[in-house]
């Protein structure tokens, strides 16, 4: 039966409480206190960020690991899993990206209660087109048939990323005021968000097959877009001097932007057009913007915080890497957190 609410819809309300998250992370990062000794490799300290960093030797090797989350309660509904198979690349390799690695590997994890055949060769192709976008191998990975755990199937993957001969990391050490903000377009909800969307779907009873009014797109194929690449573009910049921070736009929306400085405010006064897939999300649950910005990518997939004298070239590098759609979208000022004027949003930071 569709759960009815009378109030807006919210991230928690629908069953994801990020404050509880972070206390829960707290607690267990709390009872980690080993460090291997410097022969085994050197940690980096990049707090807040979008992949971890170890120093092995000479080189630096980044690591991240992420899961397609409730989206694959949408494949499954609709029978359709290419595009949660390119999403297992998507997620991490773009925090890969946000850290200005190049991805070298990804290994993926699948969890189901049991396997089918079909379903895993449609995984496949998918992975193999994300792989491709990514410039990624596949080492390899697990899979799991856990029926007492899992009811349908949960898929994750971990990426290693390193860096070329000469270039740092970006970790947005180099972030100043008057720095501009450049955000490279999504290709829809991409894989956030989807506890509080498919609640929103369910109380309102929408027809996955059905466009939405003003779509000529099924809803369930809309939802299903597969998260844009975002590798070869940051790395068109990542050796670039006048990169200062680059950010994936996923869980957390816009207050991703503050994971790279809290030193500096992030004012994004030149936010474009919303897509009216996310305006209609919004109607579906009178969800509040404020929850849409901090839950939805509404929009723009990836950021890049450069230095203001190197705009035109920055956008000229990143077109031939096949972003010719980027634009900018705010700039950096004194202060702290990340805000948007134009819908009196103002967040303290990531949490």
């Amino acid at each position: 039966m569709a759960e009815r609410r009378s109030g807006p819809w919210t991230y928690a309300s629908s069953g994801v409480d990020v404050d509880a998250r972070a206390r829960a992370l707290s607690a267990l990062l709390g009872g980690v206190s080993y460090r291997p000794p410097p022969t085994h490799g050197r940690p980096l300290a990049a707090p807040g960020h979008f992949a971890g960093l170890v120093r092995i030797g000479r080189e630096t090797i980044a690591v991240t690991t992420d899961t397609v989350g409730t989206k694959t309660l949408l494949a499954e509904a609709l029978d359709r899993w290419e595009e949660v198979g390119e999403d297992i690349v998507g997620v991490n390799v773009n925090d890969l990206a946000a850290v200005g690695a190049r991805p070298a590997a990804l290994v993926d994890t699948v969890l189901c209660a049991r396997p089918e055949e079909e379903v895993f060769r449609a995984l496949g192709r998918g992975i193999e087109r994300g792989l491709r976008e990514a410039r990624c191998s596949l080492l390899g990975g697990e899979t799991a048939i856990v029926p007492d755990l899992v009811r349908g199937t949960d898929l994750g993957a971990t990426a290693i990323g390193f860096f070329p001969r000469g270039r740092r990391p970006v970790t947005g050490a180099r972030i100043r005021p008057g720095d501009r903000i450049l955000g490279i377009p999504s290709n829809g909800v991409h894989a956030n968000g989807f506890t509080l969307l498919r609640k929103l779907l369910d109380a309102r009873s929408v027809d996955l097959a059905r466009p939405r009014p003003g779509s000529r797109i099924p809803v369930g194929e809309e939802l299903l877009r597969p998260t844009r690449i975002y590798t070869v573009a940051a790395d068109a910049l990542a050796d670039r001097p006048e990169a200062h921070g680059f950010a994936h736009i996923s869980g957390g929306g816009v207050r991703n932007l503050s994971r790279l400085s809290d030193r500096v405010a992030f004012v994004l006064d030149a936010w474009p057009a919303i897509p009216p897939l996310f305006g209609w999300i919004q109607e579906l649950g009178a969800v509040s913007t404020t929850e849409m910005f901090q839950t939805f990518n509404m929009g723009i997939g990836f950021a890049l915080v450069v230095a203001p004298d190197h705009l035109s070239e920055t956008r000229r590098r990143l077109a031939r890497a096949g972003a010719g759609d980027a634009g900018e979208i705010g700039h950096v000022e004194r202060g702290r957190g990340v805000s948007v004027p134009a819908f009196g949003l103002a967040y303290e930071g990531y949490a």
